[in-house]
């Protein structure tokens, strides 16, 4: 269920105008700008922004650009974007970043709807004038490239149905390859890349019933991380487990994978995570927040708050309230529906 809370009837034309108001004089009036964009739906934020270019011949976006900064800006430009745009961007930042971010990728290749990524990915197109695909090809190798190229090219069967059979038997293939027995990579890949989001949750569920546990429970060790252990069996317990979790940090195809896993398997538990993560880091990761507010606002956001509530000591508005501050604070609570409008 959505969190924002939009009026039932509105003027796009007033709006533009008390936008532009805001942002004329000597300073932005911020609060007028998150009681306007704050509180409106996409279908209304698309009419806002039209009606902004007719009457003053400019992007609502650049004069949000011009008159906002910090973490406010970027989530109101976000929030402002439409869908497949914002996506396309955030894809694009991901990639670019000194460290690339492939959460998000995986994200938008597995959690969004088969047509949704298939406006993704020509919004991307569009936007920078090569495929998102050719994007990620240029800045992976190895298993994380065939495996993240895999995911955002399929189109996959968006039904209910699943067969059973079949996922008894994919089941054994994830755990063979888990367990590092096979090393048989380009079966995994296919499975996750190619099945319906039904037939994989069969799997999965499958998974936990033949072999006991969760499959995003199992310690993954690679190939050579563990005949390492094997020859220093003589180690210290402590030791064997600095080496293996030392390897496993390092492992990008591996934790990939098991993003892949949980976004398909229970999206909205792995966004309660992905906010838990950015709120409990150091110094807070307000791209992250931002990103799951802004983009699970007119989704789901509503069950993610309810499933940060049951696995945390608080709620998420009292987090937010906590750990941000100012406007970027008061427009993430906008989108809560937790401020006072």
């Amino acid at each position: 269920m959505a969190t924002i809370i939009a009026p039932k009837q509105f003027s796009p034309v007033e709006d533009a105008e008390n936008i532009k108001k805001a942002c004329q004089g000597w300073g932005t009036d911020e609060k007028a700008i998150i009681s306007i964009l704050g509180h409106r739906n996409l279908f209304q934020r698309r009419l806002v922004r039209l009606a902004f270019e007719e009457i003053y011949h400019q992007d609502l976006l650049q004069q949000l650009k011009c008159e906002l900064s910090g973490d406010f800006e970027r989530a109101v430009s976000l929030w402002t974007l439409d869908p497949a745009d914002r996506d396309a961007l955030l894809a694009n930042e991901a990639l670019h970043k000194t460290v690339p971010d492939y959460r998000v990728i995986v994200e938008i290749a597995c959690i969004r709807s088969p047509e949704d990524l298939l406006a993704v990915k020509r919004a991307y197109k569009f936007r920078y004038k090569h495929s998102l695909e050719e994007d990620l090809a240029s800045v992976t190798t190895g298993d994380i490239r065939k495996l993240l190229v895999a995911i955002t090219s399929a189109y996959r069967y968006d039904g209910d149905e699943f067969d059973e059979t079949l996922a008894r038997s994919e089941a054994n293939i994830l755990h063979e390859d888990i367990h590092g027995k096979t090393f048989n990579h380009e079966e995994v890949i296919r499975i996750l890349s190619t099945r319906s989001k039904a037939q994989l949750n069969a799997t999965f569920n499958l998974y936990k019933d033949i072999h006991g546990r969760s499959i995003t429970k199992v310690q993954y060790i690679p190939k050579n991380l563990k005949i390492y252990v094997i020859r220093h069996a003589w180690h210290s317990f402590l030791t064997q487990s600095f080496y293996v979790m030392k390897g496993l940090s390092g492992d990008d195809y591996f934790y990939a994978l098991r993003t892949v896993i949980r976004c398909i398997g229970d999206a909205q538990k792995y966004f309660a995570k992905v906010l838990r993560s950015a709120i409990n880091t150091v110094g807070t990761d307000e791209d992250g927040l931002s990103r799951v507010i802004v983009t699970r606002a007119e989704k789901d956001l509503k069950e993610i708050q309810e499933l940060y509530l049951k696995r945390n000591n608080g709620s998420l508005e009292d987090a937010i309230a906590r750990d941000t501050s100012g406007d970027y604070k008061a427009f993430l609570l906008a989108l809560l529906g937790a401020d006072d409008n």
